[in-house]
């Protein structure tokens, strides 16, 4: 943890009312939602219910709050009004874990019983994700409303009878065991699993988490889970794809389908994706992502550092920033450049990116083919490359895992790639 972070203690929460950030109240803290993990690390606190005006319960991710103050919680405003519903490897923090029966660990074992009366949450240094990293407890069979009994705070660590158990062959340990892996490794267990086990782990795992792992999955995975998911949630993990990906997998369903899960998704990310389903698939608007790094010729080096470095942004992405009179979102105004990443590493961060174009590379047509596009970034020497339209608006960006995609055979995916890797256990 960094010096000076600060703690909190989840009782303060309980009730506090959420606003936006312009001062307008969304609702009232209802509950923390967190994920138990194995071994005895600190669970991960994925977000906050929230209750709001009209009495529904909403989740809010961690991701969506920018404070955490005392007596009130700021969030960034965009907010998904769907009723919160737990999911099998969710905890309530509030409702689930306090007041509950746990062990202090004493040299190595299990040792005294004692009540949680609290816990403490905490942002772990220069990331978004927060953790309970405290447990308080009192000794003694009182619970919080008794008086007995010395009351101290512990590490996580320092207790037992939260965290699951490894040997478990529930959904619920299968996706904890799997929590540190990679989507394309965490993608080539699932599918090995049988169909109700990928199933089972798939409705496990988080919106965000499902949608990267689906992008790595090879297209009969992918329709079998999300034909499985609830048409709202398979929506939410259609939106927490990557458009292009959520593209192709939506091409493959029927129409009936596909226009129903269209309609349930946010009318922006739906149309950025019936944007990319109407060019043809191996072309460089088929392959494009809608959502590269664009930044106005005003903005500074330290700026375009500041995008480069979200840590949801793959390193093709992350490799240039596209410079565009605005709008800023694709389609955007007129496309001016791109500034590559090692130009803005030799730059002071007060210089601006208009100054730093790379004018002479060319930007590809939406209608170039692949051949075309494989050929581009090799002689360029790229890992990504603007799409730009007849009237000079960037379109998006082709990057080049997403050509590998489709210059492999396609069944890549199935294919064992790794000469050894240790085995998995609880996966049957």
């Amino acid at each position: 943890m960094a010096a000076g972070a600060p703690r909190i203690f989840v009782s303060h929460l309980a009730g506090v009312p959420v606003f936006d950030p312009n001062g307008d109240q969304v609702g009232r803290v209802s509950d923390l939602v967190a994920m138990l993990r194995v071994g005895g690390r600190p669970p991960r606190l994925l977000g906050m219910v929230v209750e709001v005006l009209s009495r529904r319960r909403i989740f809010v991710p961690m991701t969506r709050i920018t404070g955490v103050e005392s007596g009130q919680v700021i969030t960034t405003g965009v907010v998904n009004m769907r009723r919160f519903e737990q999911r099998p490897t969710e905890r309530l923090v509030l409702g689930e874990l306090l007041d509950r029966r746990v062990r202090l660990v004493t040299e190595g074992t299990a040792g005294e019983e004692v009540t949680v009366l609290d816990v403490a949450i905490q942002q772990l240094p220069a990331r978004r994700d927060w953790e309970i990293d405290k447990v308080f407890v009192r000794r003694g069979k009182g619970g919080a409303l008794r008086r007995k009994g010395e009351a101290l705070t512990v590490d996580w660590s320092a207790v037992t009878g939260f965290s699951l158990e490894e040997e478990g062959q529930g959904a619920e340990s299968l996706v904890a065991t799997f929590e540190r892996l990679r989507p394309a490794d965490l993608a080539n267990v699932l599918h090995h699993l049988s169909p109700k086990r990928r199933g089972e782990v798939a409705a496990a795992l988080d919106d965000d988490r499902l949608a990267d792992v689906l992008e790595e999955l090879p297209e009969d995975d992918q329709i079998e889970i999300l034909g499985k998911l609830k048409e709202e949630r398979a929506a939410d993990v259609l939106e927490a794809m990557d458009p292009d990906d959520a593209a192709d997998l939506l091409s493959e369903l029927p129409e009936e389908d596909k226009e129903r899960l269209l309609t349930l998704m946010r009318p922006d990310d739906a149309a950025d994706v019936r944007r990319l389903m109407a060019y043809e698939e191996r072309t460089a608007g088929g392959l494009m992502t809608t959502e590269p790094i664009v930044l106005r010729p005003d903005a500074t080096v330290a700026d375009a550092l500041a995008r480069v470095r979200q840590r949801d942004l793959s390193p093709a992405l992350a490799a240039q920033v596209y410079v565009c009179r605005p709008p800023d979102e694709t389609p955007t105004g007129k496309y001016l450049g791109t500034v590559h990443f090692q130009r803005l590493l030799r730059d002071p961060p007060f210089t601006l990116v208009g100054a730093l174009l790379d004018s002479d590379l060319p930007p590809l047509a939406p209608d170039t083919a692949l051949p075309a596009v494989t050929s581009y970034l090799a002689a360029y020497n790229m890992v990504a490359a603007p799409v730009v339209d007849e009237s000079g608006s960037l379109l998006g960006a082709v990057t080049v895992d997403d050509v590998l995609d489709h210059l492999l055979p396609e069944d890549w995916r199935e294919t064992e790639f790794h000469a050894e890797e240790e085995p998995v256990h609880g996966t049957g």
